[in-house]
């Protein structure tokens, strides 16, 4: 088992060539690193939080906010079906959570209930022929259409990681590196932006729901009636922009910021002043082309959050699927709102629960404090294996020293995250390698002490300590694991660098002592081995 076999050389030389090749960027200045080759990697350790200090943020989804806009829809789809089946009605509104609505025509009621409930409401995942509402009868030829709670419950859950995926796109605009970005509860977000210095900017990018709306101007609406906050059915009243306090839209959208395929913060040819240019889908392109064609002369308004950004007068059809939004903007808002419909909206707004900032100078503490205890605990392992085992001790602290370099090199390669936990585990780590050398040795001892000659100790040493060695490491590995997959972010960390270090642990412990054992043993050819 201890045979010197060119595999072995070949490995243990690659990987050793390895560690030093990825580890040694994060040993030079960044002035040096940029003027390497091109072949010689250039990344460093990616730094969590707590190490290179950023913005931690967490949210809660608005449920709240996201019924009331799930009811204005259904608000929104009853109209337009009892419309389109020609049935009179009045009184259509949310009373107490629910959607009411009075059939004028006692002898449509039942052919209104009928309608809506094929029209109206999506299919319920999970529930063969279910449906997300329930439509009833009530009283004095009124019907009424609920969501069942099971539907709602489905809603707020899709909420909460359609949120995530866009918050990720979102902050991956930003250029900011691993962000740590996952739900906490039912309905938190919790955000760690390391290196992200400026929360306040984080926040307004990440928070802000954008939804992005083109919808028509009601110019059939009272202006007085609009001045004391009433609007015309199938219209709402919307906060307006530089040119008007407010202004009455149709509710119902011609398109809207999911049918985008672009969106980028430019300038205005003429005006040479900061606008957002944008592309529709092919659907979204032909539903603006169909909207721009029927109501040439019209205004029709670009809403982002319940707010009119701009409301320019359509002066032709514009079949051509782009255009570009004018408004109040300055360079760094128009890229800022590119972004934002890039991404995509928010399913439902976002409340800001917790907010703070690490600074660089905390994170600079904690690395120094890191390096400091892992370098007291690696000279502690190393003077106490040297002392125990002499020879065969320094040995296992090259080993020790190759196992450090594989798991910097690996980290640096894949650019994982290395948090303060992390370094407590890449201490773990060590003192786990050098307890596989510890009974390895200890078992040779033995073996020699039996009366087995040199080369017997040393082949049934190795051999039986590597089964001790393989199980303590899958138990090992199996809790790395566990909280890898379960785990919050510091606790990943650490679990990360001990998941790497098991299997460098036991090549660096077992392949590279042998080798060095065996190169020992061939050049040597002792008659009695030194720790025994």
């Amino acid at each position: 088992m201890i045979n010197v076999t060119r595999w072995k050389v070949i490995v243990v030389v690659l990987a050793t060539l390895f560690g030093i090749f990825f580890t040694l960027p994060n040993l030079l200045p960044a002035s040096v690193r940029d003027a390497l080759p091109a072949f010689v990697p250039h990344k460093t350790l990616a730094l969590g939080l707590d190490l290179q200090g950023g913005s931690y943020l967490l949210y809660e989804v608005d449920t709240a906010a996201l019924r009331n806009e799930k009811l204005t829809g259904l608000t929104e789809d009853a109209r337009t079906t009892l419309t389109k089946a020609q049935i009179p009605f009045t009184g259509l509104s949310v009373v107490s959570g629910e959607v009411n609505v009075r059939i004028s025509d006692p002898n449509q009621v039942a052919a209104a209930a009928a309608a809506l409930r094929q029209e109206v409401g999506a299919p319920l995942a999970g529930a063969a022929g279910g449906r997300e509402v329930a439509v009833s009868l009530m009283a004095d030829q009124r019907v009424r259409i609920a969501f069942v709670g099971q539907a709602f419950e489905s809603q707020a859950t899709k909420a909460v990681t359609q949120s995530i995926e866009v918050i990720r796109r979102r902050i991956d605009e930003l250029g900011t590196k691993e962000p740590d970005i996952r739900q906490q509860g039912s309905g938190r977000i919790m955000i760690s932006a390391p290196g992200e210095s400026d929360p306040a900017k984080l926040r307004d990018l990440v928070g802000k729901t954008a939804k992005l709306t083109f919808q028509m101007v009601d110019v059939n609406a009272d202006p007085i009636e609009a001045q004391q906050g009433r609007a015309p059915p199938g219209s709402m009243i919307v906060p307006g922009d530089d040119r008007a306090p407010y202004y009455v839209v149709k509710r119902r959208p011609v398109v809207t910021g999911e049918m985008l395929t672009d969106a980028q913060g430019t300038f205005d040819n003429q005006t040479a002043r900061p606008v957002v240019s944008f592309r529709f889908n092919a659907i979204g392109a032909k539903k603006f082309g169909e909207a721009t064609t029927e109501n040439i002369g019209k205004p029709f308004a670009i809403i982002l959050d319940n707010k009119v950004i701009s409301a320019p007068t359509i002066n032709g059809a514009i079949t051509g699927g782009s255009g570009i939004i004018t408004g109040n903007f300055t360079t760094e808002s128009a890229n800022n709102l590119a972004i934002l419909l890039r991404a995509g909206a928010l399913p439902a707004p976002l409340k800001v629960q917790e907010q703070r900032t690490v600074g660089a100078e905390l994170g600079a503490d904690s690395i120094r404090a890191g390096a400091i205890s892992l370098m007291i605990g690696a000279a502690a392992i190393i003077v106490f294996i040297v002392l125990a085992y002499g020879l065969f001790g320094i040995f296992a602290a090259f080993a020790l020293i190759v196992n450090v370099l594989l798991i910097l090199g690996i980290m640096s390669m894949t650019q994982a995250t290395l948090t303060f936990p992390g370094i407590a585990g890449l201490i773990l780590t060590l003192a786990v390698a050098v307890d596989a050398n510890v009974l390895i040795y200890e078992r040779i001892r033995d073996e020699a002490h039996a009366g087995r000659p040199p080369i017997m100790a040393l082949e049934h040493g190795f051999s039986r300590a590597l089964v001790s060695i393989i199980d303590a490491n899958i138990t090992s590995l199996i809790s790395a694991i566990i909280m890898f997959l379960f785990g919050a972010g510091p606790i990943r960390g650490f679990a990360w660098t001990l998941l790497i270090g098991v299997f460098t642990s036991v090549f660096t412990a077992v392949v590279i002592t042998q080798l060095l054992i065996g190169w020992w043993f061939q050049a040597t050819k002792p008659k009695k081995l030194p720790i025994e």
